[in-house]
């Protein structure tokens, strides 16, 4: 069950005390899928802009991290997708923070993890909250109609691997968007415990995302002079991809979270 956070106020503790030297970022929204996955909205206090793909840096007291953004460009909030780590030094102090609450953020982004337009395939490999800067891309794309200026039309392959079902927390926009515009985006969710009864009525593919992504690239049969390879979350995800897929020639990019 998603649950939506509407509780206001923010703790006067210091450790939830936004940096004054960097703009604020204020938490309006807030959606707990499961007891360490959320999705947060925040309102910046001054313009903040970005490329699809790339990320930001938030900071509570004095510690920061960078979180890759959801959003599209176009939209009015900033969207995150936080999984928390309960050792780590910042997600903790985010799961205490309320609605109304603080938080700063660098005022720009940063990162290369953006779409390759010189590619018209993006095959696309994530892991739960890896899944975030190829949402922001395909919703941007989607925005603009589908093209850019002359570009000949693009296409995004997205593999979305968790273990449970209830990780996949863009399953249901990814797979309407899947049957909207069939010739643009390609889904495939995957869960690698299957067998599970947290996973009770699963029928879809099943394995981890970089055990059956070969089989995908030569499902679609896409060209490598012409395709891009996005690969974002679980580092062993993304080594193991990386070493069966440079090799072979495949344009490849990553994307490592920062320590939590």
């Amino acid at each position: 069950m998603v649950e939506v956070r509407t509780d206001a106020g923010q703790a006067g503790t210091p450790e939830l005390t936004p940096n004054p030297a960097f703009p604020t970022a204020r938490l309006v929204e807030r959606r707990d899928m499961t007891e360490d996955l959320m999705v947060i909205k925040l309102e910046v206090s001054e313009k903040f802009d970005f490329k699809p793909g790339q990320y930001c840096t938030l900071g509570l007291g004095k510690i920061e991290r960078a979180y890759s953004i959801v959003s599209a460009p176009y939209e009015k909030y900033l969207e995150i997708f936080v999984e928390l780590v309960p050792d780590g030094e910042l997600t903790p102090k985010m799961w205490d923070l309320k609605t109304g609450g603080l938080m700063s953020v660098r005022p720009r982004a940063k990162g290369i993890f953006t779409k390759d337009k010189k590619m018209h395939h993006h095959f696309m490999l994530s892991t739960v909250t890896g899944l975030a800067p190829s949402m922001s891309m395909v919703r941007q794309y989607l925005h603009d109609g589908g093209h850019e200026g002359s570009e000949e039309k693009q296409v995004f392959y997205i593999m979305y691997g968790a273990s449970y079902i209830d990780e996949l927390t863009y399953d249901v926009e990814l797979q309407e968007l899947a049957e909207k515009h069939p010739d643009v985006v390609k889904f495939v969710p995957t869960i690698s415990r299957p067998t599970e009864s947290r996973n009770d009525g699963w029928t879809g593919a099943t394995g981890r995302v970089n055990t059956i992504a070969e089989e995908y690239l030569e499902k679609f049969s896409l060209p490598k002079d012409d395709t891009k390879v996005y690969a974002c979350g679980h580092p062993g995800m993304i080594e193991d991809m990386k070493e069966k897929l440079s090799p072979e020639g495949w344009n490849f990019i990553e994307e490592r979270f920062w320590k939590p």
